[in-house]
């Protein structure tokens, strides 16, 4: 654990962040070098070079000006934010204006990105943009790992053989993409859930921000979603594990945890983490109550 940020390791990804519906949610897997949406941009984000930006709201978004500011302030290279592409110019016009109020403009990489577009954060890892059911423009990303493996009939030739095949312009290996984390933003169901990048991810992100029963509307009517929804969801994908967020103060989470967990098989149970549960985060453990509201 970093200070209030809480820390997990699930199948073999270190996640770390914070998330209180309303307030900031900001999620990283330091690991892949990103961080998907940026909260109030608490320190240890700023080592990590690529912000995944779903949407604008304040409490996902309000640390980018800063996030860039503190990077050209330590001399890291300039970061990058990815995001739909609608929110390009008005990112472009926080900056100056920034720049205004300090009296010169943080250097920054603003990549605008629509759903199937695909930005690589190293070389055989890609950060890909799918679609969302927000009320504003919004994206959800999946981190995808691209290997490239030969294809089973050629795995007798020699290495000479292979070079000359690939000299005639034969395609000698096969490219499997293995989505590593997929992280939806806040959103309705919607067809992103039908999507192999999410549903086969390794750890899905996925928000839970209304558990009170007579509640399904205002889920609705926000476009989020009701643990009844999650429950649903959950069902339905084949990741190894599910990590949870977004949940109001309203909730406690031994409250949150009891009410899925009534909705779900346990084998399903078994593979969900609340992100802001302290109990199963890695280091020291310290109980995590936030007050109801």
């Amino acid at each position: 654990m970093t200070g209030r940020l809480v820390e997990h390791n699930l199948a073999g990804i270190k996640v770390l962040g914070y998330s209180v519906a309303g307030e900031e949610t900001v999620v990283a897997a330091p690991e892949l070098n990103v961080c998907f949406d940026v909260g109030k941009a608490p320190a240890e984000m700023l080592a990590i070079d690529h912000v995944l930006l779903t949407h604008g709201h304040m409490d996902h978004a309000a640390g980018l000006a800063y996030y860039f500011s503190q990077r050209n302030f330590v001399g890291n290279s300039p970061g990058c934010v990815c995001a739909p592409h609608e929110l390009v110019p008005p990112i472009r016009d926080l900056m100056r204006v920034w720049g205004r109020i300090e009296g010169h403009e943080s250097p920054a990489k603003i990549v605008g990105m629509a759903p199937g577009d695909s930005f690589e954060i190293r070389r055989g890892l890609l950060a890909r943009a799918f679609e969302i059911n927000h009320r504003v423009p919004a994206l959800g990303f999946a981190v995808v790992d691209v290997r490239h493996k030969l294809k089973p009939e050629l795995a007798d030739r020699s290495g000479p053989e292979l070079v000359a095949l690939k000299k005639q312009g034969l395609q000698i290996e096969d490219i499997i993409e293995v989505p590593l984390i997929a992280f939806c933003g806040d959103t309705a169901e919607g067809s992103w859930c039908g999507l192999d990048m999410v549903r086969r991810a390794k750890v899905l992100v996925l928000e839970c921000s209304f558990f009170d029963a007579d509640h399904v509307r205002r889920a609705r009517e926000g476009y989020h979603l009701h643990v009844r929804d999650v429950a649903r969801i959950l069902g339905k994908m084949e990741n190894e594990q599910f990590l949870l967020h977004h949940v109001s103060r309203r909730t406690y989470l031994r409250e949150a945890r009891e009410i899925l967990a009534k909705l779900l098989p346990p084998e399903v149970m078994s593979r969900v983490t609340f992100l802001m549960d302290r109990r199963k985060a890695s280091g020291p453990r310290a109980e995590n109550r936030p007050a109801k509201m």
